[in-house]
């Protein structure tokens, strides 16, 4: 049965003008580019999960008032071989492919081989990354791809592994304020070690090298042990102080072995991923300056956890906001089978996410008792000192169901007030865009009946003088088929509607994007 989730969406690869509704402000000109999956079926093969689907882009350009629509399929590797084939022929992180049935023996023998350290996906449907005046299509695998963001064309492959020995990297890299990149990749059984790398890809590359890319001057700027050399942490995103690097060592593991058995056990990879819920989750700071994790162990309770929020340094304490789960019900929410038309009655969470505020004193008397809170901050946030000398540290609960949180990116590591996010509760699906207040716990929320919004993301006004001066956008599908999807601006402040660019084409769920305003692309395509 065909739902707003497995129904192929088609491509529009030619502006299309939308109905505006209400009034734009005049300085909100750019591109609001995002990504998700769009294809769950290909010929008579399905995959199993909606995050294997094949990556859709799409954009919103803000032009004088009017707005146009466009979107366009990544044209990777996995989508040129699956299309040709016409049925599923790259595995990907939910679904196992197989080859054709009709090949011969060798062929088969052989392809097991070539499964045990996988070649993964170029199927990049996570996020969109900017690198100095370029923009990439990203997921979590090894390779991105680089895009053209006003036409959303596909162009070279990227792999990662050329230029730092990680297997895996996340989606959800950092910028600091020159526009260079920091980002986390998993190094598996390298050289008999497994640990974290933390890169930085500069944002320009010298003069004498105009025809080099950023990446063939990617450095490592430090790496972090696996407690565990089969079974490293799997991760989605990372913190980032003006001095810290913070990285979560969560109790929901790969194992390698599994995983490099799964092709032949005719199991998916995401099998291989496990929560252990009696394991510690242990918090890693690393100093940006000395490159050197601080010594202290801090650690928490089993959590899983996707998506940091912010982190910021005072007094002595790193604090940092992360939306949290108690299990790993999540990734299991959106197989495809547990997706029918009446999932939202019968498809709950186990487990709510939580934002979550971890206060953690990394400068602290050193000849504190046994048992005291070093915390010496006004939170209900607590770190205490254990006979060991490790310190347990406990959370401060800011507000329950949220997802995908944004925040205004120029308070990005400071000390910051406001959280957009989706509101979930404990359907896997969006239902309202809310505004956390994280000093106050107020909310302000916007729903309208049979709409799903997808991720806020907040763009300031070209004025700003305020953290929340600006508007948040957020594109919205209606599950009631006459309505027809539209972009909602909102008034970041207030939280009132200011318009919306209704579109008559079939929009896809999507997962993550960016805004490009207008200035940064014109000095780009100069």
């Amino acid at each position: 049965m065909e739902t707003i989730f497995n129904k192929n969406k088609e491509e529009h690869p030619e502006p299309i003008k939308a109905e505006v509704q209400g009034q734009l402000p005049t300085w909100l000109q750019g591109i609001l580019l995002r990504n998700g999956p769009g294809i769950h079926t290909v010929g008579d093969t399905k995959y199993n999960h909606w995050f294997d689907g094949l990556a859709l882009l799409h954009s919103f350009t803000f032009k004088n008032g009017e707005v146009y629509y466009r979107s366009k399929y990544l044209r990777s590797d996995s989508y040129n071989c699956n299309i040709e084939a016409n049925r599923i022929v790259v595995s990907e992180f939910g679904t196992m492919a197989y080859p054709d049935p009709c090949k011969n023996i060798f062929a088969k023998a052989f392809s097991y081989l070539s499964h045990t350290i996988p070649e993964f996906t170029d199927n990049c449907l996570i996020n969109i990354m900017k690198s100095g005046d370029d923009y990439y299509a990203t997921s979590e695998t090894n390779f991105i791809r680089k895009i053209n963001p006003q036409t959303l064309e596909t162009l070279e492959k990227v792999d990662y592994n050329k230029y730092v020995a990680v297997n895996v990297a996340t989606s959800h890299p950092h910028y600091d304020s020159a526009g260079n990149i920091l980002n986390m990749g998993t190094s598996i059984v390298d050289k008999g070690k497994t640990k974290y790398v933390l890169f930085k890809i500069p944002s320009s590359v010298p003069e004498t090298e105009k025809k080099k890319s950023c990446f063939k001057h990617l450095e490592v700027v430090c790496s972090i042990p696996s407690r565990s050399l089969l079974q490293p942490s799997y991760y989605h995103s990372f913190g980032i102080t003006e001095n810290y690097i913070v990285f979560v060592e969560q109790p929901f593991k790969l194992d390698i072995v599994k995983m490099a058995t799964a092709y032949i056990r005719g199991v998916n990879w995401a099998s291989c991923l496990a929560f252990h819920k009696d394991d510690k989750t242990w918090f890693h700071f690393v100093d940006r300056k000395t490159k050197k994790d601080v010594c202290t162990k801090f650690y928490t309770d089993a959590l899983v956890l996707y998506h940091h929020v912010n982190a910021y340094e005072e007094d002595g304490h790193v604090i940092f906001d992360v939306i949290a789960y108690t299990d790993n019900s999540l990734y299991d929410m959106f197989y495809l089978k547990k997706l029918t038309k009446d999932f939202e009655e019968n498809n709950k969470l186990t487990s709510r996410p939580t934002c979550k505020r971890f206060v953690v004193p990394l400068q602290y008397d050193k000849d504190a008792e046994v048992g005291s809170n070093l915390v010496t901050l006004p939170t209900s946030a607590t770190a205490v000192k254990e006979k060991d000398g490790s310190i347990y540290c406990q959370p401060e609960i800011l507000c329950e169901g949220i997802e995908l949180p944004q925040i205004n990116y120029g308070y990005n590591g400071k000390k910051y007030k406001y959280v957009y996010a989706t509101e979930v509760q404990w359907s896997p699906v969006p239902t309202k865009i809310a505004k956390l207040n994280v000093q106050t716990k107020e909310m302000l929320h916007w729903r309208a009946d049979h709409c799903w919004p997808s991720e806020p993301i907040f763009v300031p006004s070209p004025d700003a003088r305020e953290e929340d001066d600006g508007v948040v956008l957020t594109c919205v599908v209606t599950s009631d088929p006459k309505e027809a999807p539209f972009l909602l601006i909102l008034d970041a402040k207030t939280f009132k509607e200011l318009g919306r660019a209704r579109v008559n084409v079939e929009m896809h769920l999507d997962l993550h994007g960016m805004f490009i305003p207008e200035k940064v692309l014109k000095t780009e395509t100069e």
